[in-house]
């Protein structure tokens, strides 16, 4: 698949979702490419009239934001949000278990989608999945201090952790300030499990498995948009 046909299949479902947006909403705003489609239709929506505020996830997103014309807010006056709209490196199908922060924003990915009252995935249908871990690392924001020996643990859990480089050479530092390790563990049997063990590593700030937090996963490929809810 080449990939302006992957961005139009990224578009339908960020349209899909977007449509669904009414006056009133405060809405959290994902990180990704396809996160900043759907911004970009939020922006087309606003322009139209559409009077919502959005809580954004990384820097990058609040300029976007910023530049289309999107009112924004924080958690600090919004602590509780309509909904948020994010992308995902793989979802679970069944389940909608996903693997998110491909795009170094997991932390502040995962504390809004917390936040929201729903939580909605938009991707293309490259990122299904029947396992987690099929096709993808684990990414695990973990704090700058000791990071090595943070590594060591991770290793116990069965990870082989890579630390994540900028293009040139030097460590990737989060919005947070954290780095990511980015952990092969193949296809994971037992999520729930992984979970546990990851919120429990000293050192960790925060993981990519998302379990149960998205209500609902619009995906869009060759056969049209397609919604999926968690079982």
């Amino acid at each position: 698949m080449t990939p302006s046909a992957i961005d139009a299949l990224k578009r339908e479902a960020a349209e899909s979702a977007v449509k669904k947006l009414a006056d009133g909403m405060v809405i959290g705003l994902g990180s990704g490419t396809t996160s900043e489609i759907a911004i970009d239709e939020i922006g087309k929506r606003v322009k139209e009239g559409l009077r919502i505020i959005g809580v954004p996830t990384s820097e990058r997103v609040a300029g976007l934001a910023r530049n289309l014309g999107i009112p924004l807010s924080t958690l600090a006056e919004h602590p509780r949000l309509d909904v948020a709209i994010d992308g995902a490196d793989e979802v679970e199908i069944g389940t909608l278990h996903l693997i998110k922060g491909g795009g170094g924003n997991l932390l502040r990915e995962k504390i809004v989608a917390a936040s929201s009252a729903r939580f909605v995935i938009i991707a293309d249908e490259r990122k299904l999945v029947t396992r987690l871990g099929s096709h993808w690392k684990v990414p695990v924001e973990v704090a700058p201090f000791g990071w090595q020996a943070t590594a060591e643990r991770l290793r116990q859990t069965g990870a082989e952790p890579a630390l994540r480089l900028r293009e040139n050479g030097e460590a990737y530092v989060t919005d947070g300030g954290h780095y990511i390790l980015d952990c092969q563990y193949g296809p994971i049997r037992d999520p729930v499990g992984l979970t546990a063990r990851l919120d429990g590593t000293v050192g960790v700030m925060e993981h990519g498995l998302f379990l149960g937090m998205a209500n609902e996963a619009v995906i869009a490929g060759a056969d049209g948009v397609k919604v999926y809810r968690g079982s």
